[in-house]
């Protein structure tokens, strides 16, 4: 889901199918199976690509994975699944 930077209670876009999904054995099994979930997120302007992004999740539970984002160049425009109309 994107938000709003001026109005971050405005959803922008919100993504057809989900972008984290549980792939791995150790996204499959553990404590909560077939889980996975974002914990923090990591801009790597340090790498000089801000359109990079480190992803934490949680993994079934019972660890902690990393997984990278690459933002594309073009965002579809506003909407998305079940996106409610946004006025901009």
């Amino acid at each position: 889901m994107v938000l709003s930077k001026e109005h971050p209670r405005m959803i922008r876009y919100r993504s057809a199918e989900p972008v984290l999904t549980p792939l791995l054995p150790e996204e499959r099994r553990g404590t909560v199976a077939n889980v996975v979930f974002p914990t923090g997120i990591d801009r790597r302007d340090d790498l000089g690509s801000p359109e990079r992004f480190d992803v934490y999740y949680g993994m079934a539970d019972s660890r902690i994975g990393v997984a990278r984002l690459d933002v594309p160049d073009l965002v579809p425009p506003i909407g998305g699944a079940d996106a409610p109309a946004a006025k901009v």
